[in-house]
């Protein structure tokens, strides 16, 4: 095979590796910055971090294989990505750092000063990264003022942090952080129980509309602002990839409706994926397009790496990712139980 057929491979690896980190951590992030609505007192705040603690850290693991595998796979993509935008991309990534060391830090001390403290830092480090991802991916559908002469090695950039705020960004953005935010409802309301439950379940169907709204906004507003529509307007089948993702955010509230957390959650969860895949499908063959030049865009061709490291790597995820997902597997099973109020009291091992 030659290289353009690994090259291929590792961007739909790519997609579906970013798919399943939103997919996963989504549910942390939005259960984190809703935890001071959702948590009416210090027992239902425990029980909602204990519903995460099993799972949070080993969701990064999808977020630190993206991108090993953009450095691995496009080592130009990812070198110009973090020049370019290295500002943004560090404040998600203390924004990470700080949401991980609230959990662990939060119970350590009775004093309702450092818990109040740590709450907020809970709250406002899982908002960010939901916000950021958004707008970082909004940033990379419309293109980014950058000029690239890859015969002389000459990459210039023109944007600023604040010019990532644009509109297209911030709905993007917006986006992300409702879908986040009734994935992370949905997921409250199956790992819990009683009024914490039932308060969860109440918010994700409150939510649902304002989701629903700024998809429409997005899907209307992508046509004028990016270049996403080309591909589906050249090959219609690929229609079906938008199709799932509006179906499934349909049948979240329908579920939803009806009480059937466990279905609204799955159906939450292929939204997320299928959102994705929607924008990953409208960029190809590009990783991040130019809105200066389309001479400039980073794509899969001519930002890869050689077809034997391809050729290795993907040897390599052959025996990598099953592993990791059947991990995954066993680790949900084996904490599928929801956490109740008694098992928080007097159990020093929880958060």
């Amino acid at each position: 095979m030659d290289a353009s057929v690994f090259q291929i491979i590792w961007f739909v690896l790519w997609g579906v590796l970013w798919a399943v980190y939103f997919m996963l951590d989504g549910f942390v992030l939005g259960t984190g910055f809703l935890s001071g609505v959702l948590a009416k007192n210090d027992t239902e705040k425990r029980v909602l971090i204990n519903t995460l603690g099993p799972v949070w850290d080993g969701n990064e693991v999808w977020l630190i294989t993206a991108g090993g595998a953009t450095f691995a796979a496009f080592p130009t993509t990812y070198a110009l990505m973090f020049s370019n935008l290295y500002s943004a991309l560090l404040l998600l990534l203390f924004a990470l750092i700080v949401r991980g060391v609230s959990f662990e830090f939060r119970s350590k001390l009775e004093s309702t000063t450092w818990r109040t403290s740590w709450d907020i830092a809970i709250i406002v480090s899982s908002f960010l990264p939901a916000l950021l991802f958004g707008v970082a991916f909004g940033n990379i559908f419309k293109g980014i003022p950058m000029k690239n002469d890859f015969a002389t090695l000459n990459f210039t950039y023109d944007g600023t942090l604040i010019g990532l705020l644009n509109p297209y960004g911030l709905v993007t953005g917006v986006l992300f952080v409702l879908l986040f935010a009734v994935h992370g409802s949905l997921y409250a309301a199956i790992k819990t129980t009683g009024e914490l439950s039932a308060r969860a379940a109440g918010l994700a169907n409150k939510l649902w509309l304002p989701l629903l709204v700024v998809a429409v906004v997005f899907l209307g507003y992508t046509y004028p602002a990016t270049r996403l529509y080309d591909n589906f307007l050249k090959a219609p089948l690929l229609l079906i990839v938008p199709l799932i993702a509006v179906v499934s955010l349909l049948l979240v509230k329908v579920f939803a409706v009806k009480g059937a957390q466990h279905k609204a959650f799955l159906f939450s969860c292929l939204t997320i994926v299928f959102v994705v895949f929607t924008g990953v499908t409208g960029l190809f063959p590009n990783l991040i397009p130019s809105n200066l030049d389309p001479a400039s865009n980073l794509t899969i061709f001519n930002s890869s790496s050689s077809l034997l490291t391809l050729q290795i790597m993907t040897v390599v995820a052959l025996i990598c990712v099953p592993t990791v997902i059947a991990y995954k597997i066993w680790v949900y099973r084996v904490f599928r139980a929801r956490v109740t109020n008694e098992d928080i009291t007097g159990n020093s091992e929880a958060y």
